[in-house]
């Protein structure tokens, strides 16, 4: 019993938030201490039955806590496996259990009993806080937490990027116009009320459209157009708008999205006033809208390398303002598509105008707007089908020549060539439509191994720049491919399950024993890139052309079998992830390294390490039901 009891608190001092509990504490409870085993599927707790006599902390397995509605629906609430708490509130009030509690899996408790368990909680104010404001929460929030006070160590930061509301930007009210007064009457209002955009309406007062200084220099002085025209023709009518609700990072986003400078801000359907870059720069002085104008200003390769340049020091700052992952890979994500844009751009000046209407395509974690540090090219190009001979020659010469400079250019603007070579460069990935639409038919027809590795790559791509629609069309050709193809759905689950989150038997983590790699795990391998694949399997089955993991577990979250109940909790396991790994390659990258996927986890703090094994054992979980859905190669509905 000895034994038993010096293990027993060993264990303990590990589990939030019994670490926070002095010896002395312990020594009072340690001979009250005992082990209870219960077999799969027993029932710990029942709803409307005894209170818990004891606190139960699990030592190994799994538990499910549920409710049963009037109608006998149960509805499952959490699961709890090494290191949760059972019974907290039927033990500390004396009530009746308010849940079912039922062994998912054989489980060992460790148990304390109820009058040791409330002593100790006399003893220890910080215990007795946690467990009255957090029980029934998961410890993620505390994880993401310690991960950002990490960030203090890049300099301090407000936050207000991710903090402010639109509206809170706005100084005055929005200065506007009806849309038959003239290009000087105009120009006239924006010099006396000191504004650099001007709101234009109809004879009902609704704006139809917008004219900024920028207009007046480029449509009207540049050009020598007569001022007394009408206003309305050099307006634009593409009004972008954002809600006043919304932080000022969204409005960021759509200012890079659109290459806008100018931002209506409405409140309720009203329209309540514009922001502008310079509000924004004003908000974040070194604001990734500086970047964005430093790579657009570029007119040479040379130029455009060191404005790119710049781009990973976003990183930290959007780290220090305590961005979330999602925020900072859509951000870098923008900018490094204005990047390859204007690499675009420069080289069709370069070589002059393609001989047939063409696509650039990404994939990968650029397909997925999942891009953070610089990562190597994921790239192909797709063209209209030649329709003589003429055109097909043209093609066969033009386009590798653009594709080659493209290769190198990025390279010189620090994305890397793919070591697997899918590039455009390849001349396996620089093909017709019609060439790809072939290629997405075999490779769902007959999913071997190497067609279906070519799927989870290339299936993620988005149509970056040139005519769009030819990529519209490849994903509209994929979404009818994949159609009730069930033999196909149930390969592609097969490599889903592939790589498991690194867990050993007693729920502690499985770190590589030797090499280079020692005592680490591989956090893309082993956590995200799971999770990014069953999003994309659910994705494709469902048919929805969204590529972002995010977008795709949102979508999916109310309809589809396998993420109803789960896909919330993989998107938070993602985003918690994905700022780890973040968090880790900055350092990394501070200190001269390479910026890698391998952490030791023994680095983490408590915090963060319980919430990575909630993690792992949440991408687990999914895998299994994976298993159990495509085993015999049905899809479900």
């Amino acid at each position: 019993m000895v034994m038993l009891a010096d293990d027993a608190i060993t264990f303990l001092k590990g589990v939030p938030p019994f670490h926070l509990v002095d010896d002395a504490s312990f020594e009072r409870v340690r001979d009250t201490l005992c082990l209870e085993y219960y077999p799969k599927n027993f029932p710990i707790l029942t709803q409307g039955g005894p209170a818990s006599d004891s606190l139960q902390v699990v030592l190994t397995g799994e538990t499910k806590v549920a409710m049963r509605s009037m109608e006998s629906e149960e509805i499952v609430i959490d699961y709890r496996s090494e290191g949760d708490a059972i019974g907290f509130l039927s033990l500390y009030s004396g009530d009746r259990s308010r849940t079912d509690v039922t062994a998912v899996k054989d489980t060992t408790c460790l148990l304390i009993p109820r009058q040791p368990f409330l002593d100790l909680l006399e003893a220890s104010p910080e215990v007795r806080e946690y467990f009255h404001r957090t029980f029934l929460t998961k410890y993620m929030d505390k994880a993401f937490t310690d991960l950002r006070s990490r960030s203090q160590l890049y300099g301090g930061g407000e936050k207000q990027l991710f903090t402010t509301p639109l509206g809170d930007l706005i100084a005055r009210g929005v200065v506007t116009a009806p849309s038959t007064v003239t290009i000087r009457e105009a120009a006239g209002m924006m010099s006396r009320h000191r504004i650099s955009s001007l709101v234009l309406t109809d004879g009902e007062e609704i704006p139809i459209g917008i004219v900024t200084d920028r207009d007046l220099r480029e449509k009207v002085a540049a050009r020598g157009r007569d001022t007394a025209e009408p206003v309305a023709g050099i307006m634009s009518t593409a009004l972008i708008k954002a809600d006043a609700a919304d932080y000022s990072f969204e409005a960021l986003l759509t200012m890079l999205r659109h290459n806008i400078h100018h931002l209506l801000i409405v409140d309720q359907g009203r329209l309540r006033g514009i922001v502008t870059n310079h509000d924004l720069l004003i908000l974040q002085g070194n604001s990734p809208i500086s970047v964005v104008r430093e790579i657009e200003g570029q007119t040479s390769l040379d130029g455009l390398v060191q404005a790119a340049a710049k781009v990973n020091g976003i990183v930290g700052l959007l780290l220090k303002d305590g961005a979330k992952a999602g925020n900072i890979t859509r951000i870098i994500t923008e900018i490094n598509d204005r990047i390859v844009r204007k690499v675009i751009e420069l080289g069709l000046r370069r070589l002059g105008p393609a001989p047939l209407p063409w696509c650039w395509l990404s994939f990968g974690s650029e397909g997925r707007r999942e891009q953070t540090f610089r990562t190597d090219q994921d790239n192909a190009l797709v063209y209209a089908d030649p329709a003589t001979p003429e055109q097909e020659a043209a093609a066969d010469e033009w386009f590798p020549v653009f594709a080659r400079y493209m290769k190198d250019a990025l390279v010189q603007c620090g994305f890397a060539p793919c070591p697997a070579n899918y590039m455009a460069d390849n001349p396996r990935w620089n093909q017709p439509l019609s060439v790809w639409r072939e290629l997405f038919s075999r490779w769902i027809a007959s999913p071997g191994p190497e067609a279906l590795l070519n799927v989870a790559i290339l299936f993620d791509f988005r149509g970056l720049a040139g005519t769009l629609s030819l990529a519209h069309d490849l994903r509209a050709h994929l979404k009818r491919a994949t159609r009730n193809q069930n033999v196909f759905f149930a390969r592609l689950a097969g490599t889903v399950t592939l790589h498991r989150p690194p867990l050993g038997f007693f729920g502690s983590f499985s770190v590589d024993k030797k090499g280079e790699y020692r005592d680490k795990l591989n956090l893309k391998i082993s956590g995200l890139g799971p999770i990014v694949d069953i999003a994309r399997l659910c994705a494709l089955e469902a048919g929805i052309p969204e590529t972002a993991t995010l977008d795709r577990l949102g979508a999916l979250r109310g309809s589809h079998p396998l993420l109803i109940h789960f896909g919330e909790e993989l998107g938070h396991a993602f985003e918690f992830l994905s700022l780890l790994r973040i968090h880790h390659q900055f350092e990394q990258l501070q200190a001269g390294g390479p910026g890698d996927n391998f952490i030791d986890p023994e680095q983490l703090t408590t915090y963060e390490k319980k919430a990575l094994k909630d993690a792992f054992r949440l991408v687990n979980r999914v895998q299994e039901l994976i298993i159990e859905q495509y085993r015999a190669g049905l899809v479900g509905s």
